[in-house]
């Protein structure tokens, strides 16, 4: 049986996050979207592990957890993201990479946070940031339970992404001998897996999806699907993880990123890596670096043309949040009374999110909303249209190309106000 999971997401617990991040309503939210699996997110803040061990009860011995007031719920897995800080040599500047964590259950998670408590103020926020290198924080973690998975998180943004303008050339690099206990790497929401296949070096390391929510309307916009004989347990996703074995990725569309293209959204400017790459990256308006985006990043690592794709490579498929495609159709604010009514409509009809998303016969859904069924049609086969995302700024997608017809008809501004 399939199980759709979402292994990165927040608790209100952390910075710029949603006070609405609560296990009770991640729990509802997950069985909405068809998460089946949820990350708890953020377990070495004490507060909220402490809710955790309170709230949630494990499965048998799974290492799976469901909330003690709803056993047919949700199942959670322990996760959290650090931000590990760290210098080698006075002569490097100091790298900032961002980390998952993936822990077998609840004591495993209460070792872990007095073991990294010395590096850091856990309390200070759900994404702490800790004094130590990435393979002092893998060393430190094996040496409490092998079972532990660390992965770096978002993997190719600028600030924060092992493989970011800002971080490495290569996981070995980053890692050091503790790459070898390295099995994964989060495309994050500005990347998807052909970027990874484009550079050998990575082969070796499964690109993964998680959506790295900051409220609950964010939840599984990335995600992974796992496929269990029997019961899911957290031994056997992390086997899948290890073998590159799961059924595969559910992906942002990379343009969509806030972080695709190069840019710097001071001076609204906004290139591809060609155009950039004339201008020396730096920005024609105010002569300062441009934010140099995933795409860029990925091109000056890849030893591969475009389009390469490794033998048994995990398949995977783009989406866009249903909440965003009935905003795009109805022309509404997602997050507005129209388009939370349409939402719920269509859950009630089809069961959850991604059931609409993926799966549900398009004819069924036209009888509910044709222009709709025709959007979602068109992301199924890709046919949209898209302008990228660059520093810090999320991409426009035009699902149903018609920014194309509303310049041919001198109303382009309307479309560019949406």
């Amino acid at each position: 049986m399939d199980y759709i999971a979402d292994l990165h997401i927040h608790s209100k617990y952390a910075g710029a996050c949603s006070e609405q991040l609560v296990l009770e309503n991640l729990d509802k939210a997950g069985r909405t979207k068809g998460i089946r699996i949820m990350g708890t997110g953020d377990f070495t803040h004490p507060l909220w592990l402490k809710e955790i061990k309170a709230k949630l009860s494990e499965v048998g011995d799974s290492g799976l957890y469901r909330m003690k007031e709803n056993p047919a719920g949700t199942a959670f897995m322990l996760t959290s993201e650090v931000c590990v800080i760290f210098g080698r040599n006075p002569s490097e500047r100091v790298k900032k990479v961002h980390n998952l964590i993936f822990a077998p259950s609840i004591e495993v998670a209460l070792q872990v946070n007095e073991a990294l408590s010395g590096k850091g103020n856990l309390a200070s926020d759900g994404r702490p940031m800790l004094s130590m290198s990435n393979e002092e924080l893998v060393e430190t973690l094996y040496s409490i339970d092998n079972r532990i998975i660390v992965t770096p998180a978002h993997s190719w943004t600028p600030w924060f992404g092992v493989l970011g303008t800002m971080g490495f050339n290569s996981i070995e690099e980053a890692y050091g001998d503790q790459s070898k206990r390295i099995y994964a790497m989060e495309t994050g929401l500005s990347a998807d897996p052909p970027m990874f296949w484009r550079v050998s070096s990575l082969d070796r390391y499964v690109p993964i999806s998680g959506g790295d929510a900051h409220s609950l309307a964010k939840l599984g916009r990335e995600a992974t699907v796992f496929s269990f004989e029997k019961d899911p347990t957290y031994n056997e996703l992390v086997s899948q993880i290890k073998g590159k074995k799961f059924k595969m990725n559910i992906e942002f569309y990379p343009e969509e990123g806030k972080y695709h293209f190069d840019g710097h959204r001071n001076c609204s400017i906004s290139m591809s890596p060609e155009e950039a790459k004339k201008y020396g990256n730096i920005c024609p308006r105010c002569r300062r670096p441009l934010t140099i985006g995933v795409l860029h990043r990925a091109e000056e690592l890849a030893d591969r043309p475009a389009g390469y794709k490794p033998d048994n490579a995990i398949p995977f498929v783009h989406a866009i949040p249903l909440q965003e495609v009935i905003a795009y159709v109805t022309k509404k604010g997602v997050g507005t009374a129209y388009v939370n009514a349409s939402y719920q409509r269509l859950i009630e009809a089809f069961g959850n999110e991604f059931e609409v998303l993926l799966n549900s016969d398009i004819t069924s859904i036209s009888k509910i909303d044709a222009e709709l069924a025709k959007a979602i049609e068109n992301v199924r086969a890709e046919r949209v249209r898209i302008i990228p995302g660059y520093d810090g700024i999320f991409g426009v997608i035009d699902i149903l190309n018609q920014m194309q017809e509303e310049k041919k008809h001198g109303k382009q501004k309307q479309i560019s106000e949406f």
